[in-house]
């Protein structure tokens, strides 16, 4: 999967505080594990529109 995060608004959420680089690859594969469990719930709840309340 590609670039999930936008790292420049990741950096301004975090206001002034220094990133690590490596945070943003870290934080991209949270991400990508958030989508693909709430793919998967509506997946067993027989939808294809993944909700809110998959996550």
């Amino acid at each position: 999967m590609s670039d999930l995060i936008v790292k420049a608004a990741v950096k301004e959420a975090l206001d002034d505080k220094n990133v690590a680089a490596d945070f943003y690859d870290a934080l991209d594969g949270e991400v990508e594990e958030l989508i693909s469990d709430a793919a998967a719930r509506a997946e067993a709840n027989d939808r294809k529109t993944v909700q809110p309340r998959d996550l």
